[in-house]
């Protein structure tokens, strides 16, 4: 399915179901992605997560109702998706900056919370450098973690940093270079399936030993055959994954021939020709039908 359409039914999907019992798995479940690699699109592109998005527009057309009606605030809960009247009027206060009760009377300002479109704007001309690469499947000696996917959204959030911060402590690097004798270090992540509320996150080097002499604590991560688009992270620091990531999702993806598929991707980080080089970014794709 094309990039743009897969979002716009997800945007379509979310206010057809506004007043159901929906979460972002159940949008990734509609337009066929696993939870994780629809929650970091959506959250890429938007600046917001799904579960945020419908939320607020829950909480936007319960303000707009509570104006205008004497519907009473314990039934507008229970139809916007709320168990209790406190949570409720916790979260209603919280968005709108005044309680329902304050809501109702005249002259109040409340927030409105549009639905979001899709639109296609053109800017000054930019270029992104990539490679489309074929590579054979490989094995990697991976230290793996699971992670929520909700970090992707988290501001702030350094839970991975500081797995690769705690990695560089613990010995784990000794261990990948003993047993692989190479230098090019591997992030990968990966959904787990498209019920997942984690994803695996690992940090290795190609392995060519015997599966048997897996160091204890550590694990094969298989790295299947495919068309590769790779991404140079242009920076000093860890920042420019994000940023690159941003424009892969942005302007790569929505205006070239491949779309990404939802499997392995990783971050590599080797000696790179460009001193600006912080690591490269490399996503599973296929040419578009």
């Amino acid at each position: 399915m094309d990039f743009i359409q897969s979002l716009q039914h997800s945007i379509d999907y979310m206010e057809s179901h506004l007043l159901d019992a929906i979460t972002y798995e159940d949008v990734a479940k509609y337009v066929h992605m696993s939870s994780y690699h629809f929650h970091r699109t959506f959250s890429l592109l938007t600046g917001m997560t799904a579960n945020e998005y419908i939320r607020n527009r829950r909480l936007s057309m319960a303000g707009q109702e509570l104006s205008i009606s004497c519907i009473k605030v314990i039934d507008i809960a229970l139809k916007y998706g709320y168990d209790s009247p406190e949570s409720f009027t916790k979260a209603f206060t919280r968005f709108h900056g005044v309680s329902p009760n304050v809501a109702r009377r005249a002259g109040m300002k409340l927030k409105s919370f549009n639905r979001l479109t899709i639109k296609i704007k053109l800017e000054g001309g930019t270029t992104m450098d990539y490679r489309i690469e074929k590579r054979e499947p490989f094995k990697l000696l991976s230290k793996v973690t699971k992670f929520r996917n909700e970090i992707i959204s988290e501001e702030g959030n350094t839970e991975i940093p500081d797995f690769w911060k705690k990695c560089s402590e613990d010995g784990t690097f000794d261990v990948l270079r003993l047993n692989t004798n190479k230098h090019d270090v591997y992030g990968v992540c990966a959904p787990i399936s498209k019920e997942s509320t984690h994803f695996d996150y690992g940090i290795g080097m190609v392995y060519m030993g015997d599966s048997a002499e897996i160091p204890e604590g550590y694990s094969i991560w298989e790295v299947k055959p495919t068309l590769w688009a790779a991404f140079k992270c242009i920076g000093d620091s860890g920042e420019c994954i994000g940023d690159t990531w941003q424009k892969i999702f942005s302007e790569f993806l929505p205006s070239s021939d491949y779309t990404m598929l939802d499997d392995t991707d990783f971050e590599l980080y080797s000696e790179c020709e460009d001193n600006d080089c912080f690591c490269e970014i490399w996503i599973p794709v296929e040419k578009k039908l």
